[in-house]
């Protein structure tokens, strides 16, 4: 049996569930494993996508939007809601209504739907650039640099401020043009919002801006114009200080990391926005270069014989500044998303930054995040000019100020929401939230401060009826052909700085649980493969006595009860097993989840960790799949570049390989090629062939690292040198240093324990026909 492709549905409407036939009862429900939800790209490009100029049609019972489920009865001119049931009478300007005469909403095809919502234009955004002073010349230097070209990408209506922190926060006045002009905090010292709006504002001689308040529109004015400037109006200014910007004039002591108020700084960013940019697009944009030692966030203390907090120390409780500083930082992040501002990281370190504790305030917000090694590193400098880029494909369209929101039948209830979006107290109907919240729980909507055409949410849902009778609910006989539905609403300021809505409703069907075959053939085993991942790493984050070998424990065992359930097999018969075609690569994809660098922590700082899960968390089933399981790609002279297994043995030295493992991008060389290249055959005219092998390959890999953001390391290496590494623990381990055959022939070895691919299929199958 040929399954469906669900990548093409995803095409269409932005949407990919796990499951596209659900048991009719919630105990039915728990025996498929894969939890029960849905991955949406609120602001994925849609080429078929209809934009229209007016208003939605909204539901008085539900809130739901106008969409092509809905009954119609022309005559009488009303429409019921398939959500809730209600009838709903049509407006005035739609009397001219007609079976054929229909509005946009409701065609049968535009089951995804952009209103143009008639509000006015947002304000232009605003920037504040919140700098590290405490990096080393080098490092400083390339920072400017990319920011004085950053003001070259920028509207020009667009507001900016700068900040720069160091052992104290300066706050930059850019709208003093007489000479530069700051206003000094102590970095070692905690202050509250309203400290620093007296600070910031009481030497102006009169009251504080009102959040939000605006002059046509356009730019806050008064109060605001002292720090966060329209780019056309301070240019000059902003590009002088950042030229005469020199290091932090209070050195560090011997033996002592400089002094360095991270958290500090940060809090400062967030009330001035708040005070002069409230509710309107802003982004804090974060430059740090090294830990914070000082002030609030601390994460580690000024002596450098005191290490930074590893894995190891968290899980032993001996992290003193951990607890305080996350505190601190969840402030901080209810702060931003109470304004709908949010916050970027930009960390280039070859130590940790503190990112594990700040994670929050991107989390929530909805900001990028970016890890480098240093300011000069094109992963930085690539991303960071990135992020401004309006037009072509490589556009990130970043849109702000958004509002998610889910509607489902009376029969579905929502869980949670795993993702970069902060939870709002709104529940649609009585019933509609589920007991037990999978992220972001109890509520059917969230805030997206930021999001850009990427963005990708979790949705966790549940069956409503339990199944056993104890609730007093009954599966409907006819819930077995029984249609259900879901919708997804999302609400923001496009760059363009109109508000747009977007719709989309989808419908799957009920059948009865013990219908195996039915529920298997709506698997989709990619989406469930990244749902769980989700899940997976959303527990670790959470629950601190999920750790990597409680995670690798559950994993495994969720494997072998979902190939109980939907294997084919004779009891205590390991031979006879067989999965069904739905389920052919889902084991696979488990074995790389539980050897990722989102479950293995191995080898890992804390920060590279919550990195990763910050990224993971925000990306589509696509992206989540190469993280999860990396693709290779083969070129040699045989025939055109192919896939080939991720695998030591596809390891052969006349061939070059590429690995695409979504933070890095390997280019690999084959013993023998690499021996060809170092001899510079590719120099001489009858070996051109053997140039273009060796352009191919790297051109394939400049167009991942074009379309990708944050934009991935790349890594160009030779068999047996010491950055084939990146590739080798990639590897399915099939031939390792003590396997019979050695590698056999003329493949590589991996000098590791780890079981292969191979071993870990034979004892699934052996524990799942286990009775």
């Amino acid at each position: 049996m040929q399954t469906p492709d669900w990548g093409a549905l995803e095409a269409v409407d932005g949407v990919r569930l796990s499951w596209n036939v659900w048991p009719n009862s919630r105990m039915e429900a728990q025996k498929c494993v894969v939890p029960f939800g849905a991955l949406v790209t609120p602001r994925k490009v849609l080429p078929e996508m209809p934009v229209v100029p007016y208003d939605p049609i909204r539901c008085k019972g539900c809130a739901a939007c106008l969409n092509p489920y809905a009954r119609v009865d022309f005559n009488a001119k009303l429409w019921i809601c398939p959500f809730c049931y209600t009838r709903n009478h049509f407006p005035q300007h739609y009397a001219s209504i007609s079976e054929t005469n229909l509005p946009a909403e409701l065609f049968p095809t535009y089951t995804t739907i952009e209103y143009q919502l008639q509000r006015p234009a947002a304000s232009p955004p605003a920037y504040m650039f919140v700098v590290d002073v405490c990096l080393i010349e080098e490092e400083l230097s390339a920072l400017k640099q990319s920011l004085t070209q950053a003001l070259s990408l920028l509207p020009e209506n667009a507001s900016v401020g700068l900040i720069t922190y160091g052992t104290h926060v300066h706050v930059h006045e850019l709208g003093f043009e007489e000479c530069p002009k700051s206003y000094v905090f102590r970095g070692s010292k905690e202050f509250t919002s309203q400290q620093i709006q007296d600070q910031l504002f009481r030497s102006t001689g009169g009251a504080r801006p009102r959040p939000g308040q605006q002059a046509n529109g356009a730019a806050v004015t008064g109060h605001q114009s002292k720090f966060l400037v329209p780019l056309a109006d301070c240019e000059f200014q902003l590009t002088s200080v950042l030229e005469e910007l020199s290091r932090d004039s209070f050195s560090a002591l011997p033996d002592c990391r400089p002094a360095r108020c991270t958290g500090t700084a940060v809090a400062v960013a967030a009330t001035l926005l708040a005070s002069s940019v409230s509710n309107t697009p802003a982004r804090a944009m974060l430059f740090v270069g090294g830990p914070a030692t000082d002030g609030g966030g601390q994460v580690v203390g000024k002596e450098l014989e005191t290490a930074m907090r590893s894995h190891k120390d968290i899980a032993k409780g001996a992290a003193p500044f951990m607890m305080k500083a996350t505190k601190y930082y969840e402030t901080v992040a209810t702060q931003l998303c109470t304004n709908g501002h949010c916050l970027d990281v930009f960390a280039c370190s070859l130590d940790q930054v503190g990112l594990a504790e700040m994670k929050v305030c991107a989390e929530k917000t909805g900001g990028m995040v970016v890890l480098a090694e240093s300011f000069a590193n094109t992963v930085f400098k690539t991303s960071f000019a990135r992020m401004f880029t309006t037009e072509g494909e490589d556009a990130l369209g970043v849109s702000s100020g958004g509002v998610f929101e889910v509607i489902t039948s009376r029969d579905v209830k929502t869980a949670g929401c795993v993702g970069p979006c902060a939870a709002l107290d709104k529940k649609t109907l009585p019933g509609a939230i589920a007991d037990a919240p999978v992220g972001s729980g109890g509520t059917t909507a969230w805030k997206l401060c930021s999001l850009s055409n990427d963005t990708s949410l979790a949705v966790f849902f549940e069956p409503a009826n339990r199944g056993d009778g104890k609730d007093g609910t009954q599966t409907a006989p006819q819930q077995q052909s029984q249609q259900f539905f879901l919708q997804f609403v999302t609400m923001c300021t496009v760059p363009s700085g109109e508000t747009r809505l977007r719709v989309t409703t989808t419908t799957r069907r009920w059948t009865e649980g013990a219908n195996v075959n039915d529920i298997a053939a709506g698997f989709d085993q990619e989406a469930g493969a990244a749902l769980i991942a989700r899940q997976l790493t959303w527990k670790m984050e959470t629950e601190d006595e999920f750790d990597c070998p409680a995670a690798t424990r559950w994993l495994d065992r969720s494997l072998i009860r979902l190939c109980q359930r939907f294997g084919d097999y004779r009891k205590d018969d390991p031979a006879s097993f067989q999965l069904m075609p739905q389920f052919s690569i889902y084991p696979q994809f488990m074995f790389n989840l539980r050897r990722s660098q989102f479950v293995q922590v191995f080898n890992n700082s804390p920060d590279e960790t919550a990195y990763y899960r910050m990224i993971l968390w925000r990306e589509n089933v696509l992206n989540s799949l190469v993280m999860i399981q990396p693709t290779l790609m083969a070129y040699s002279f045989n025939g055109p570049p192919e896939p080939v297994l991720l695998d030591v043995c596809s390891i052969a030295p006349d061939r070059i390989l590429v690995l695409d493992a979504y933070f890095s991008v390997v280019i690999f060389h084959g013993q023998t090629i690499a021996q060809w290249r170092k001899a510079n055959y590719q120099e001489q005219p009858e070996h051109e062939a053997f140039k273009q092998l060796l352009e191919a390959p790297k051109a394939d890999a400049q167009e991942i690292l074009g379309r990708r953001f944050p934009v991935p390391r790349l890594v160009d290496c030779d068999q047996h040198g010491s950055q084939a590494r990146f590739l080798l623990a990639k590897l399915n381990p099939s031939a390792t240093y003590n396997s019979a055959g050695m590698g056999g022939g003329s493949s590589d070895i991996i000098f590791t324990d780890d079981v292969s691919l191979q071993v870990f299929m034979e004892h699934l199958k052996r524990l799942a026909v286990a009775s």
